[in-house]
């Protein structure tokens, strides 16, 4: 007889799981699996390998470990009575047994998570209902930006600065070749950042499937091979992340409107398209599409980037409408119908015809399906799961991170939540601080900030004192011939430390990471103007704004200390 320690079972059932389990093992004449004991008795044919047999309870979401080897003996400890930490902050206790965590989702946040865990030397089992990789890679950060990229050498190749001393011409514009190249781009990276990490890491199993709880330590998980498998954990992490947020506009639901997934899946570029949303996906569509020669129109509910500081939104409707982008502010469509190939929108300022419509108007947290309330996980009116610091939500061992969460929609949000969510579900104790966030959006200019806006600090009870440097005094600005946006510094009153950072600027997202340290770093703004910056660079700019403070930058040489 062997005999086998099974950890992970809460029911009868998980018991008759490891038993069909263990006894489609080549060998194995009998299994005796008791719940109740957890434990399984086994009639073996000599030569049978037991490690096909732990591989066989692991595989299903179980642990198995022989009862006389001393190296894979059980715990004596549930995940609710986990050790402290020991050392230094983020150090896990390392135990002999191997606690398995349970990932649902791929993007950012699952993947960091799911990494650091099979790091600190659990057992995870990654579970994804979709394609590898989540939005960033496949369908967000990665296509956009090379979508954006490409609109950028359009737009300087037809017009630029420099045009009286070197030619224009407009360039032809082949989308379907564009998006190949796109597509390969993201294909590449999706295999080599995901598919071959994951494959290449043998703590990880890899389920393609729909999961959702059963109870707080067990997820039924619908296999797209077929069938149904349970996965008992001690931990979970939900990082399910986002999907465009469609708003009720009467008619919409029945035309065959654009999400940004379908934009930039698109070989061909409309002559006119419409946008609905005033945000970082309408913005930074809007621009690339217009660049590629698309005549288009963006509907504002309000004004563009309205939760942010007014100058942003004004700067960049000014650039958008100076290249032909029609900014509607204060416009909603209250209908959308769609007849003879065009798209018809009834707003209160008129009416709005298009080729193409995109809907850019946010995107909801991907919780539905979940069965979340099972198990005491609760999420806001947005649906969003909501989570601590330390990224735990209102049920005990299952944790949340990223775009499904109520914290900012970043994918470097969602990778460092994620990595902390791991190392507390082992042990640890680390918490995301989102103080000093960095944020770019990529139109041009681009807007990049941190910190606090005026406004906020004021909400908080915090006087402020504020200067904004206009690019013309940037040299690097003034060597471009583009002198259109602004830096501004916040800093809190008497002190001079440094609240917060908004930047409109060609390169802005090059100079917010500099920042952010300055702000983690609680450095003033006398601080800040007294080092060192490379002249001729935009993050200069800074160091510039952070002088206007004590003196008059337009009265210095160009680089002076």
């Amino acid at each position: 007889m062997t005999q086998l320690k099974i950890t992970g079972m809460t029911c009868d059932s998980c018991a008759a799981h490891v038993k069909t389990a263990l006894e489609a093992v080549p060998g194995v004449q009998s299994a005796d699996v008791s719940y109740a004991k957890g434990s399984a008795t086994l009639e073996l044919q000599a030569g049978t390998s037991t490690d096909q047999l732990v591989a066989a309870v692991d595989g299903i979401g179980y642990h198995a470990a022989l009862v006389d080897s001393p190296a894979l003996a059980p715990r004596e400890e549930s995940f609710d009575r986990l050790p402290a930490r020991t050392g230094d902050k983020g150090k896990i206790r390392r135990r002999n047994d191997k606690l398995h965590i349970a990932v649902i989702g791929s993007g950012g946040a699952a993947m960091a998570g799911a990494l650091k865990a099979a790091e600190l030397g659990a057992r995870v089992t990654l579970i994804e209902r979709g394609t590898i990789g989540g939005t960033c890679v496949n369908v967000g950060c990665v296509p956009s930006k090379i979508m954006i990229r490409a609109a950028h050498i359009a737009h300087t190749r037809a017009r630029s600065p420099f045009d009286e001393g070197i030619s224009a011409t407009a360039p032809a514009i082949l989308r379907e070749r564009l998006l190949a190249q796109q597509q390969a781009r993201v294909e590449a990276l999706r295999h080599t950042k995901y598919e071959n990490v994951l494959a290449g890491n043998t703590a990880i199993t890899v389920l393609h499937g729909q999961a959702r709880f059963k109870d707080g330590h067990m997820l039924l998980v619908q296999l797209h091979a077929g069938g149904e498998r349970e996965i008992a954990f001690d931990g979970c992490l939900i990082a399910t992340g986002a999907s465009p947020a469609i708003p009720p506009i009467r008619g919409l639901k029945d035309t065959p409107y654009w999400t940004s997934t379908d934009a930039l899946a698109s070989d061909t570029l409309p002559p006119r398209l419409a946008v609905i949303g005033s945000s970082v996906v309408a913005a930074e569509l809007s621009q690339a599409f217009a660049r590629l020669g698309s005549r288009v129109a963006i509907l504002a509910r309000s004004t563009l980037f309205f939760r942010e500081d007014p100058a942003i939104g004004e700067a960049v409707t000014a650039a958008f409408r100076a290249e032909g982008i029609e900014v509607l502010e204060h416009t909603q469509a209250s209908q959308v119908a769609y007849r003879d190939g065009e798209f018809v929108l009834t707003t209160e300022n008129g009416g709005l015809r298009a080729d193409k419509l995109l809907v850019a108007t946010g995107r909801s947290p991907n919780t539905h399906g979940l069965n979340l309330k099972a198990v005491g996980v609760t999420v806001n009116r947005a649906g969003a799961i909501v989570i601590d610091p330390s990224l735990r939500t209102h049920a005990p061992d299952i944790y949340a991170a990223g775009d499904c969460t109520n914290q900012p929609q970043f994918v470097y949000v969602a990778a460092a939540a994620g990595t902390r969510a791991a190392i507390n579900m082992l042990g640890g104790e680390a918490e995301l601080d989102l103080t000093s966030m960095p944020a770019v959006v990529f139109t041009d200019p681009q807007v990049a900030t941190v910190g606090l806006t005026e406004a906020q600090a004021h909400i908080q009870g915090i006087e402020t004192e504020s200067r904004t440097l206009t690019l013309d005094n940037v040299p690097r600005a003034l060597a471009n011939f583009d002198t259109h946006g602004f830096i501004k510094l916040v800093a809190e009153a008497g002190s001079g430390r440094v609240l917060g950072v908004q930047a409109v600027a060609a390169q802005a997202g090059e100079l917010i990471q500099t920042a952010a340290l300055a702000i983690h770093n609680r450095m003033t703004t006398h601080a800040l103007a007294d080092q060192l910056f490379p002249y001729l660079t935009m993050v200069e700019g800074l160091k510039l704004a952070a002088q206007t403070f004590e003196k008059d930058v337009t009265q210095l040489s160009c680089c002076a200390g």
